[in-house]
């Protein structure tokens, strides 16, 4: 049963670049529920005095390390945020999982860069009955989306056929030490932003994926920039076809140069007797059915009185730190909404595209979960 006298659930941050922050800024806004961040590891001095700042200005006084593991030994987290560099995931990961004290985590996406670090992950935290493990695809969260997500499942659409998904944004930011320029640290476009989008597909299509196409590039953005002699080599533009198990399919539409769009998610879900649609951040959803025709598609405004925090996000971050919360106090009787297996198939998705975009093929899952290399 959930404690309704809730002891104070004690947080830890590993990496406190931008990202860190905007989860120390929504457990602030978690205080009332009991909740509280006690250290931060970031070996980044100025993000550390940023965090401190961040930190001072909520009346906390924060434990700071400079690495993960000391932050692991001190003792002091029940909870632990992961939000460092994607290719640091994996040693930070399997280092918490062999700690003897037990941890609590949630991982920023991508779980890993590659399937087989995934994997392994995925493997030695079978071992740990101890630790709930919640990977950062908080997408399905945001109002609008978690409203088409209702209205699919509802079963109003009929069975789904198409899932498609168009983000047209505004290039990546500048991270520390740039290191999200390249695919070696980043896991790929594909992986490191499409992840959710993957992940959101499998969820409306309720389907394993079986094969991926795509086609993409670097046209545009990134071309003029050189770090230590080497020029960024992750795509800005590309689509990707995703068939999946029960004969549905999912196509995403990615553009990164596209700051002139009214929204950066469009989200379509077609099934045999209707359509529903989603908007972000316009925060509205449309759905109709076949036999009702143009004239029959209602406009929904979505939102959810709950978020106390927006955030960069829409307010999902909130929500997801407002479930595994929940997860975290049921004592696992209530599983964390976006698992292990959920991280490792989105990332297999995204190698999957990254991989027929190198050969112009079809790339099957089986392969890449074979550990395909390019």
């Amino acid at each position: 049963m959930a404690d309704h006298n809730p002891t104070t659930v004690k947080y830890g941050i590993i990496g406190v670049g931008m990202m860190g922050r905007e989860h120390l800024i929504n457990l602030y806004h978690l205080r009332t529920e009991g909740v509280v961040v006690v250290a931060i590891a970031d070996p980044h001095v100025p993000s550390q005095q940023q965090a401190l700042d961040l930190a001072h200005s909520f009346n906390w006084p924060l434990k700071v390390f400079s690495g993960h593991q000391e932050l692991l030994d001190s003792g002091l987290c029940d909870v632990l945020v992961i939000s460092t560099p994607n290719m640091t995931h994996y040693r930070i990961l399997m280092d918490i999982i062999n700690h003897p004290k037990p941890h609590h985590v949630l991982v920023e996406k991508p779980l890993c860069t590659t399937v087989s670090h995934c994997k392994e992950v995925v493997h030695a935290a079978r071992k740990r009955s101890d630790i709930l493990v919640q990977v950062g695809l908080e997408y399905r969260y945001m109002p609008p989306v978690a409203k088409l997500i209702e209205i699919v499942k509802g079963g109003s659409v009929g069975r789904v056929r198409m899932v498609a998904i168009r983000e047209h944004r505004f290039p990546f930011l500048v991270k520390v030490n740039n290191w999200n320029r390249f695919n070696v640290n980043s896991g790929g476009t594909l992986v490191e932003k499409c992840c959710h989008f993957f992940d959101l597909m499998r969820l409306f299509a309720g389907a394993n994926p079986v094969r991926v196409m795509a086609s993409g590039a670097i046209d545009v953005n990134h071309k003029d920039e050189v770090y230590d002699g080497k020029v960024p080599d992750i795509i800005d533009n590309g689509y990707v076809i995703v068939e999946f198990d029960n004969g549905s399919r999912g196509m995403l539409d990615l553009c990164m140069f596209a700051e002139g769009s009214k929204n950066e998610q469009e989200i379509s879900v077609v099934g045999d007797i209707g359509k529903g649609e989603a908007f972000v951040p316009e925060s509205t959803v449309r759905f109709g059915i076949r036999e009702a025709g143009r004239d029959g598609v209602q406009t929904l405004k979505a939102e959810d009185q709950r978020i106390k925090y927006d955030g960069l996000h829409h307010g999902s971050s909130y929500l997801e730190h407002l479930n595994f919360l929940s997860a975290i106090r049921t004592k696992g009787e209530k599983a964390p909404a976006v698992d292990l297996e959920d991280g490792l198939i989105s990332v297999a998705i995204g190698v999957a595209a990254q991989l027929s975009i190198e050969f112009g093929r079809f790339v099957t899952i089986q392969e890449v979960m074979n550990e395909l290399q390019c």
